[in-house]
């Protein structure tokens, strides 16, 4: 039997099996950061295609989170309607229902806000200078989080993501190569790792210990003065007691690079098996992921408990169903496409 499709357990939280939809903006949420309609077409479409758990995209604890004004919110209670609706009519579907709490720091694109850091460093000379966030400031965000927590368990998330990879505000407080501060959230590793350390506990202060936390990171950050698996593993371990379950390994994003990086099918699983190694948690992998053969081989040689598809979702909604055809075939099709089902791999 295929171990891809095979249930997978975490805490209480039961997958149909190991095919998880990666969080991806759509920029498509009204300016007040509601959803619309479109994203629960967008999402039901990927649970009736049969993936185990949706992470849906970065969705924004503050106004000023957001990488766009066209992404997702979470930061108030006028934004809850429209997410109940994505969220009720996934479950429905078979899916496991996710959410990535982000904030995007010096990445917020939006020209009429004030942006936030930890240090006044610009992403890039297309970016604005953040301000350098003071400690009313990193207390604000945390409790942002735990706010939008709240609502998350209102709404009926199964699953909460932390965002703390691609350059956003928890990874530049991670990584070296954009904290520069020279008081507790800056400097020595330990130091770096608190600002995250604090939104974890403060999630998992109103997130029951039942309900799985998923930490998303960035493994590498592609810079010799960066940060590399090893050093995230240990990031891990100094936070994890704090109530993280499972790791979604990603890497980049934190700084430009000076060449583009080399990108191939699987890149990132190597990173996720050094996370794994180390850490002892289990983890998802992913990094352009396309055949069902190689997302098969991971999870049965256990480089990862789960792996995470994106743009493969967005061209092939019902991968996990062709993926299955070619496997051995046992997945429940939903009834009203039976008559598509695959035989004999057509």
């Amino acid at each position: 039997m295929s171990k891809l499709f095979s249930n997978f357990k975490l805490k209480n939280l039961e997958f149909k099996n190991r095919v998880v939809m990666a969080p991806m903006c759509m920029y498509t949420a009204k300016e007040d950061g509601i959803a619309t309609e479109w994203h629960k077409i967008h999402y039901a479409t990927r649970a009736l295609g049969g993936v185990g758990l949706i992470i849906q995209e970065a969705t924004g604890v503050e106004s000023r989170g957001r990488i766009s004004d066209k992404d997702l919110g979470i930061w108030n209670d006028s934004q809850i309607d429209g997410l109940k609706k994505i969220v009720d009519t996934c479950k429905s579907l078979g899916a496991v229902m996710g959410i990535q709490l982000g904030h995007a720091g010096r990445k917020c694109e939006i020209k009429n806000l004030e942006i936030i850091g930890p240090s006044a460093e610009a992403f890039s000379s297309e970016y604005k200078v953040p301000k350098e966030m003071s400690k009313e400031n990193i207390n604000e965000v945390i409790n942002a989080f735990k706010s939008a927590a709240k609502r998350c368990i209102e709404i009926g998330y199964d699953i909460i993501e932390i965002h703390g990879a691609h350059g956003y505000l928890i990874n530049q407080f991670l990584s070296p190569l954009t904290n520069k501060r020279n008081d507790e959230y800056g400097g020595n590793l330990e130091n770096r790792a608190r600002f995250l350390k604090e939104v974890v506990k403060a999630v998992r202060e109103v997130w029951t210990k039942e309900k799985p936390i998923i930490l998303r990171i960035s493994a590498e950050d592609y810079l010799n003065e960066g940060n590399h698996p090893e050093d995230l593993a240990k990031i891990i371990n100094l936070v994890k007691e704090e109530g993280i379950d499972i790791i979604n390994v990603s890497s980049g994003g934190v700084a430009p690079t000076p060449v583009p990086i080399k990108v191939y099918e699987g890149y990132q699983i190597k990173l996720a098996e050094i996370i794994k190694e180390n850490t002892g948690l289990p983890v998802m992998a992913g990094g352009l992921i396309i055949s069902p053969y190689m997302a098969e081989e991971i999870i049965q040689n256990d480089r990862a408990d789960m792996v995470f598809l994106g743009r493969i979702l967005l061209r092939k909604p019902y991968w996990p169903l062709e993926a299955d055809s070619k496997l051995d075939g046992e997945v429940k099709w939903p009834e009203q496409y039976e008559r598509g089902k695959f035989r004999n791999n057509r």
